[in-house]
């Protein structure tokens, strides 16, 4: 069985659903994720903001007006007046779900609640779609099977003996639809699995039932070895380790979240990225071995505070660096980057959220300095595999471009340099044609 996972671009309009229809039909035995149309789960962010600041009359101007996309979208998807009603009937539904928040108290529980109506939306009409096509398929509800745990991470035994009975009930059945990003929380609420949505489905969805492999289609045929909105001629890898492809997803590239290459990588099953709008591209295969070593890709990630503390009690002291770790600890704020002197430490975070907070802690052991509007390039590879010469291409590249920071060595798979945000586009493209 295969998993096959289409982005909100790859449903976003009724010829896009006509196409993943045509893409899926080939006899074999899949689970397909979809995500919500492109757009819709912006819409009902706006809606539950709006919400929550008691702006009932705009939140309904905005739920009608999404109401009346999806009354589009059911005109120009279904030839029969038979679907047209079911399918009618059925946004009717969700937007009055959703307009009886408008009447009420909306809290936390609500906001989860109307942000699951994308994949309910979208996964329905798709079914209805199939049906009207005269093609055999289930409809797997999300919420019967996918659940976090108290911690907020997913529950892999309960995700896989829920989907193992969900299937079993259709022995004869094929193809099977399913959402993703939503799923049910601890306490049975409807909830999200918020890092990497409908990607991280699939994987788990993909590792839960043994799946030969997890394709994730989007909008661009593959992870490219440079970012392509930025700069030009860059081309597809073929190939990358699940540790490549981490480092370049956690680093900016954006057509793959970090945590959704985990479950696929601890089952050792494959992830190949496709572009629905070329199937016929051959896209990036994620395994565990790829053939060659080298640079294959370059990326980039904004939004970089660095901070750097400065202290003569570092000088031989041991526990000094775990004192320093602790203060981000509490507040619950990851490090990207760490490099150390004698007396010195400098590290990077991408949330400056408790800032403040964290630097009067750390004045506690010493002068502090800051810089915001930094940005982290990672240059990814098997570089043991290439034994010498990479770091030499990549700092001749950059010769003319300050360096904040260099990180080499945590892993056999990447270089990290910190620059200035304003240097990010003539770094990426001097890459670009230094090291490919």
């Amino acid at each position: 069985m295969k998993v096959m996972k289409f982005g909100g671009t790859s449903v976003g309009s009724a010829d896009r659903m006509r196409d993943v229809a045509n893409l899926i039909q080939n006899g074999d035995s899949k689970i397909v994720v979809l995500s919500a149309m492109s757009g819709t789960t912006n819409k009902l962010v706006e809606i539950a903001e709006t919400l929550y600041q008691n702006k009932n009359e705009n939140a309904n101007a905005l739920i009608d007006a999404l109401h009346d996309n999806y009354k589009q979208v059911v005109e120009s998807l279904y030839n029969t007046s038979d679907k047209k009603k079911q399918a009618n009937e059925l946004i009717d539904h969700h937007f009055d779900n959703i307009r009886a928040y408008t009447q009420d108290l909306f809290t936390i529980h609500e906001e989860r609640a109307v942000l699951a109506q994308g994949e309910l939306l979208s996964t329905a009409l798709f079914q209805f779609f199939l049906e009207e096509q005269g093609i055999t398929s289930v409809l797997l509800p999300a919420l019967n099977f996918m659940k976090i745990d108290e911690n907020e991470e997913p529950d892999a035994a309960y995700i896989a003996k829920n989907i193992k009975t969900e299937l079993e009930k259709y022995p004869d059945t094929k193809l099977f639809i399913t959402q993703g990003y939503i799923c049910r929380n601890a306490f049975g609420e409807i909830d999200n699995l918020k890092r990497g949505g409908s990607d991280y489905s699939a994987s788990l969805i993909g590792a839960a039932v043994g799946a030969s492999e997890i394709q994730i289609w989007t909008d661009i045929d593959g992870m490219h070895n440079n970012d392509p909105r930025i700069v030009k001629n860059t081309r597809p890898i073929a190939e990358l380790s699940f540790d490549e492809a981490a480092e370049l997803a956690y680093f900016g590239a954006k057509i793959l979240h970090p945590s959704s290459v985990l479950p696929a990588k601890q089952q050792n099953i494959p992830v190949r990225l496709l572009n629905t709008m070329k199937p016929e591209a051959h896209g990036t295969i994620i395994k565990s071995e790829t053939a060659g070593g080298g640079i294959k890709a370059v990326a980039a990630k904004d939004g970089i505070t660095a901070i750097k503390i400065k202290s003569g009690r570092m000088l031989l002291a041991y526990g000094f660096l775990r004192s320093v770790f602790e203060v981000f600890e509490r507040y619950k704020t990851p490090i990207d980057m760490i490099t150390t002197s004698e007396v010195a430490v400098s590290l990077t975070i991408d949330n400056n959220k408790f800032l403040n907070e964290i630097v009067a802690e750390l004045k506690e052991f010493g002068q502090v300095e800051t810089d915001l509007d930094q940005t982290i390039i990672c240059v990814v590879g098997d570089f043991i595999a290439e034994k010498s010469g990479a770091g030499l291409r990549i700092f001749e590249s950059l010769k003319n471009i300050p360096l904040r920071m260099i990180s080499y060595g945590g892993s056999k798979n990447n270089i990290t340099l910190l620059i200035n945000t304003k240097d990010k586009v003539e770094a990426l493209t001097k890459l670009n044609e230094g090291i490919f």
